[in-house]
């Protein structure tokens, strides 16, 4: 039997041996050439484009939400600039219309031919998205003096335009055959290199913050530069830990008598995970929570940017809805410290909408009913309860609760990046740490675990023993 307690040597080990395995090899080295182009991509500038403007823009609201996400590419306006958004938006939208609408709902259950059909609706969902949000951007970076009109006029938005939305459509492709001839999440791959290309600049900026700081005190500089670090690799085996956590529901199979053959009766578990919907709530909750910041900028740009609601102009209104602000409106100056009231109230919109999010997103991936009649059907049932409605309920009940677990921790991973730049001492300089992001983190983190998952299942099938334990 396989010793279970390898250490971090063995697991090196195995992971050569999945090298060695010449069709594993094959699609390593076939991401590996993927991701290089997408790499490639991202430099490759879009035309008509100021670039010292988007590099303004790119640090604020949405924007800054949507530049993590495409790896840096709506900083630089590139051909990638929009990223995998618009999929990631399309494939929602389908997933909410397989709730509301009946025949998507057949096409969810007729197998490989309805995920083909569905894929084929996301397709087209992707690409209309995809041209609305282009020009929608096109308008607003007109309007910002960040598309050069010297040549073409009003026009330089056409083509931008146009290339914006055929750089999402290359990379729904480019996820697709990540997919199928790679190992697996070819988005997630997408969105994982992207932000992790991040890394070596925002390293770059830690170690010239340490050599700067090191001119007045070197100890004070490596202090800063410890915590920061130390704190993130906190929060990573945090993620990791809670990402991987179970409620095992203990199932007892009975005898069952097939043609000749007769199984025994077996005990097994139904896994529960506590953050069951992953990522996707709090890619929800900032879509909508950004809104208001989104038109907030939209209107700085019009005559309606001196609009006023009895004292208070509109513009502060809704920015104060959204996480991080930190303007005038509800702060308070007591003893030489300024209290920002409306941080917290933006934080608090911030994290009910994750927690809603989570439940919404879980209710829809697990379907309580359906586990309960297939478990009676197969003859399967909980110890102690009766098949069917008192076994739904049970698992009903249990999953609230730790649905309730993982609400919280989604809520707190989303806050982090506007939480812990607060607590540390202001030349700690968190802000430069991109990463600190919870949605960024917890995509880096499941799709690091799902990917060595899928290598492992590879290895499994050739009789190799995997290296996560």
């Amino acid at each position: 039997m396989a010793n279970h307690d390898a250490n971090w040597r063995e697991s090196l080990t195995r992971l050569s041996r999945a090298v060695q395995v010449p069709e594993l090899r094959q699609r390593l080295i076939f991401i590996g050439a993927m991701l290089l182009m997408f790499v490639a991509g991202l430099h490759i500038p879009a035309p008509f484009v100021n670039p010292d403007k988007m590099k303004e823009l790119a640090s604020t609201g949405v924007f800054g939400f949507l530049d993590i996400m495409s790896g840096g590419a709506f900083r630089r306006l590139s051909i990638l600039a929009l990223g995998i958004v618009p999929y990631i938006n399309a494939s929602i939208i389908m997933q909410l219309l397989g709730i509301a609408v009946p025949s998507i709902q057949r096409m969810q259950k007729e197998g490989e031919n309805g995920r083909k059909t569905l894929s084929m609706y996301t397709r087209i969902g992707t690409v209309v998205l995809a041209f609305l949000q282009a020009a929608g951007f096109s308008f607003y970076l007109r309007s910002a003096g960040a598309i050069d009109e010297s040549t073409l006029g009003i026009f330089s938005m056409v083509p931008l335009i146009i290339v914006m939305a055929a750089g999402t459509s290359f990379l729904m492709w480019m996820g697709e055959q990540l997919t199928d001839r790679g190992i697996g999440n070819g988005v997630s791959l997408i969105i994982f290199a992207g932000i992790l290309i991040r890394l070596p600049d925002t390293m770059g900026k830690i170690f010239a913050l340490a050599w700067q700081n090191a001119q007045s005190s070197l100890i004070a500089a490596l202090f800063s530069i410890a915590l920061i670090v130390a704190i993130f690799v906190a929060i990573v085996v945090f993620i990791t830990w809670v990402n991987q956590a179970t409620r095992q529901i203990p199932i007892q199979h009975a005898k069952r008598v097939v043609g000749a053959r007769v199984f025994s009766s077996a005990n097994t578990y139904l896994p529960l995970k506590i953050a069951t919907a992953g990522v996707i709530p709090i890619i929800f909750a900032i879509s909508l929570v950004m809104l208001p910041t989104t038109a907030a900028q939209f209107m700085a740009k019009t005559s309606a940017a001196n609009l006023m609601l009895g004292n208070v102009k509109v513009l502060e209104l809704l920015k104060v809805l959204s996480p991080g602000y930190n303007g005038d409106l509800l702060a308070w100056t007591i003893k030489s410290h300024t209290w920002h009231l409306g941080a917290v109230i933006g934080g608090l919109v911030y994290f009910l909408l994750v927690v809603f999010f989570t439940y919404f997103y879980t209710a829809i991936v697990y379907n309580v009913q359906d586990i309960s009649d297939n478990l009676k059907k197969q003859g399967s049932f909980v110890p102690g309860l009766r098949p069917g409605k008192q076994t739904e309920k049970y698992i009903d009940n249990v999953l609230t609760r730790i649905t309730f677990a993982g609400a919280l921790f989604l809520g707190i991973v989303a806050l982090l990046p506007y939480i812990i730049p607060s607590l540390l001492p202001p030349d700690a300089n968190a802000n430069i740490f991109p990463l600190w992001g919870g949605t960024s983190l917890l995509i880096v983190v499941g799709v690091a675990l799902e990917t060595m998952k899928q290598i492992e299942a590879h290895l499994v099938m050739r009789h190799y023993e995997g290296f996560i334990k």
